[in-house]
């Protein structure tokens, strides 16, 4: 389906120019799509990969969590937990990925001390054993379920972007180019049309000129 515009050589050359941009833009989008699913399959690989170890690592914790509830009271269970002895302080910056700006974590273990027993907040006479070995798998998993954030939320907005070039790709493709290279040629053949029918009048004047002579 072709535009409707003017046939005149000055609206050809500008949608001459048009569409050489609109070719080159569709050129860079594909590109850019290519290396957009490039990187997300990388990141799709990593996060599944993580996601399996994270998982594996905390089904056991979980487990051993739901025993310490089941052996000691709830109240010990909420007094033990309620005031944690240390925290992850978590600094959010971001990172550019093909021009998509994603979250990038950096974190750092604070409170309590350096020692394997500094993590828990509990003195160990009304406690189970179950918990204390809850309470050092989570410790030690937390920078990974961090990491893994990261690397979700990165996926996500990969995908988006991943969407919008290939709508825009999709777009130029089958929409804008086609529609500027029917109209090129439309407006062509009119000018060429315009051209034979102004040489065949001449032709005729000339030959009426001739005649009178």
């Amino acid at each position: 389906m072709r535009m409707r515009v003017n046939p005149t050589r000055m609206e050809l050359n500008r949608l001459k120019k048009r569409l050489n941009m609109a070719v080159r833009g569709h050129r860079l989008l594909k590109d850019k799509r290519d290396e957009l699913m490039r990187q997300f399959i990388d990141l799709i690989k990593h996060n599944k990969e993580l996601r399996e170890e994270v998982e594996r690592e905390l089904q056991p914790a979980l487990a051993k969590f739901l025993l310490a509830r089941a052996v000691m009271s709830g109240e010990s269970m909420e007094e033990a937990i309620m005031f944690p002895k240390t925290r992850f302080d978590l600094a959010v910056s971001r990172q550019n990925i093909m021009s998509v700006y994603a979250p990038k974590f950096s974190w750092e273990k604070a409170g309590g001390g350096q020692g394997e027993g500094d993590i828990y907040p509990y003195g160990f006479a009304d406690t189970s054993a179950e918990l204390d070995a809850s309470i050092a798998t989570l410790s030690q998993l937390m920078p990974k379920l961090l990491e893994l954030a990261q690397v979700e939320k990165a996926a996500d907005l990969l995908a988006d972007e991943i969407e919008k070039t290939r709508r825009r790709v999709n777009a130029l493709e089958h929409v804008l180019i086609p529609q500027l290279s029917e109209t090129v040629r439309y407006i062509t053949m009119k000018l060429e049309e315009a051209e034979r029918s102004a040489l065949t009048r001449l032709m005729k004047v000339k030959d009426i000129v001739r005649g009178k002579t």
